[in-house]
């Protein structure tokens, strides 16, 4: 059985777009998706899953109702299911997404961001 390793700079120097998140690999029914965020995402909900979200490079703020997380370099939050969030940052940030297969990065709305599902690199 042959092993491989997933290096994070090489999988980002792969594309350019926003708000598009690309999978890197699967773990059970879950995806590792890699996405480049930049300026305001929009207001959206995942009512059957939470997700977590992994800052690799720069800093990206949640914004909720009643609070906005700053998320730095090397640090993570998982937002419960549920939860209205509006992800966004202030300079393009490099971030890992992890969550179930199938789940559409806009939730509940669909939007220009909402991205195509299921994109390898």
């Amino acid at each position: 059985m042959s092993f491989k390793v997933i290096n994070f700079k090489n999988k980002f120097s792969k594309f350019n777009d926003l708000w598009s998140p690309k999978v890197i690999s699967e773990l059970n029914n879950y995806q590792f998706k890699l996405v480049k965020i930049n300026n305001d995402f929009i207001w959206h909900k995942h009512d059957d899953t939470d997700e977590a979200f992994i800052v690799i490079e720069g800093k990206m703020f949640i914004e909720l109702r009643n609070e906005t997380v700053e998320i730095n370099e090397g640090e993570m939050i998982v937002i419960p299911k549920g939860t209205e969030h509006k992800p966004f940052s202030k300079k393009e940030t490099k971030v890992m997404i992890i969550e179930p297969k199938g789940v559409t990065n806009t939730g509940n709305k669909r939007d220009k961001l909402t991205a195509p599902n299921n994109t390898w690199i």
